[in-house]
């Protein structure tokens, strides 16, 4: 349960450092059009912090963390975490007006893509494992 915990408040402090950086980065580059950098604050709120808190109240009240669960948290986190790596490596150029090459464009949406993909398996994963903690706290 602290493990949640702590993660959630890592990504809450991540969100914060993300709104910041994004406001503060256009501002400084005088950039008003739109920019995936605005993405970031989100992700890391919705996806981050919330996701952990309910993990936290998951955990309380059905000790849903097994070694299936655990995999799929480390996984959740990786898949996070290379989704707002890449919301920042395709916002940076989008404020400093750089044109990227199309194949760095299709690699940071591949592997964008990939980090989705990554978190929408662990997700479901993870709500297996609680459905796994329902069913043993029923029996």
């Amino acid at each position: 349960m602290k493990k949640y915990a702590n993660s959630a408040l890592i990504y809450a402090i991540l969100a914060m450092v993300g709104g910041v950086f994004f406001r503060e980065f256009t501002k400084f580059n005088g950039f008003e059009g739109a920019t995936t950098l605005a993405f970031v604050h989100t992700h890391y709120f919705a996806l981050g912090m919330i996701v952990f808190l309910l993990l936290v109240l998951l955990e309380n009240a059905l000790h849903i963390t097994d070694a299936k669960v655990s995999r799929a948290v480390t996984a959740y986190h990786i898949g996070l975490n290379a989704t707002a790596a890449m919301l920042v490596v395709r916002g940076i150029p989008q404020v400093l007006g750089i044109e990227l090459a199309h194949g760095m464009d299709a690699a940071i949406s591949g592997i964008a893509g990939l980090g989705h993909i990554v978190l929408g398996v662990s997700i479901v994963l993870i709500l297996l494992g609680v459905k796994r903690a329902v069913s043993r706290a029923e029996a």
